[in-house]
């Protein structure tokens, strides 16, 4: 299922939340990245029919936002940062009032399999007021997750989760996002790199960065950057004149720090090509940018610093 953003502009007053944001969700887990105010949680609440006041088009299998609000609202599931839960209800008390509001079809058994899938056994026989805040988080995945929704947005999932939470939750957001469209708020950089398959980074309203997760950190906006070294007594001055490259550095006599053009990856060009010069391989690593790198390079721009792979 496509979720397509068109053209969205929000303006408070005179602060522009968004301007003129558009993108397109396919099934798989997308990490929505943003300083404090870039307009992550506005964008969130357009999708989700919870602000109507706003410029552009919201469409979901070929429906408009505007034209088919229930609809739509019924095929998305929602975990906004402030937690709404009613306190003084059981969990399965809540849970099946928030199943029949979406007209579940037996609701009993849905809801027995929501429990199980996020864990909320041990707990099961607390009121939702009793429970510790990473419960708490835990029956809001639930809450969002008991109509099976084909498009989940989560807005700070991980919040008061400990450890072992987190592998659990982990898993269960991994597993949705195999079938289903996922979009992933948080501040937790870590998060975003173990879960996500995409990233987008948004600041002050507009999309800056929107790449797979492998390569937004591999390559950064100077290309794909390889440290290579070769074996003993290569000639390997070749390198400085390949057009595979568009910077070389000789570091030391058979080690070479190699930069190709953006969105080039050249490691399979360059091993046939140093096979064919007799120049063997011994060691090949890639310049890694940690995601909080590329997070400050494109919100404030700090050059990112990479590692090794």
């Amino acid at each position: 299922m496509t979720l397509e953003l068109e053209g969205l502009t929000k303006v408070y007053k005179d602060k522009t939340a968004l301007d003129d944001v558009s993108f397109s969700f396919t099934p798989g887990i997308y990490g929505l990245l943003g300083p404090n105010g870039a307009g992550k949680s506005t964008t969130m609440k357009i999708i989700t029919g919870c602000l109507n006041d706003y410029q552009g088009e919201v469409r979901i299998k070929e429906m408009n936002l505007r034209e088919n609000p229930l609809k739509i609202k019924a095929i998305i599931g929602y975990l906004p940062e402030q937690n709404p839960l009613y306190p003084d209800l059981y969990i399965r008390e809540y849970l099946l009032h928030v199943a029949r509001l979406y007209r579940v079809g037996r609701p009993v058994a849905k809801v027995n399999a929501i429990i199980e899938r996020t864990g909320l056994e041990p707990e099961i026989q607390k009121k939702i007021g009793q429970l510790s805040k990473g419960y708490r988080q835990r029956v809001g995945l639930a809450q969002a997750l008991v109509h099976d929704p084909e498009i989940l947005i989560l807005d700070e999932p991980m919040t008061g989760l400990d450890p072992n939470q987190l592998e659990e939750i982990r898993h269960l957001i991994k597993e949705t996002g195999k079938k289903k469209t996922v979009l992933l708020s948080t501040h937790i950089m870590q998060e975003v790199e173990a879960i996500c398959d995409r990233v987008i980074i948004i600041n002050q309203g507009k999309i800056v960065a929107d790449r797979p997760i492998g390569e937004i950190c591999t390559h950064a906006d100077e290309g794909m950057v390889l440290r290579v070294e070769f074996s003993p007594g290569s000639d390997t001055h070749w390198l400085s004149k390949s057009e595979l490259f568009t910077h070389t550095s000789q570091q030391a006599p058979n080690c070479w720090r190699l930069t190709s053009p953006q969105g080039k990856d050249p490691r399979e060009a360059l091993f046939f090509e140093a096979a064919v010069r007799r120049c063997p391989i011994i060691a090949l690593h890639t310049e890694v940018y940690q995601l909080e790198d590329i997070f400050h390079r494109y919100t404030q721009n700090f050059p990112a610093k990479p590692g090794k792979d």
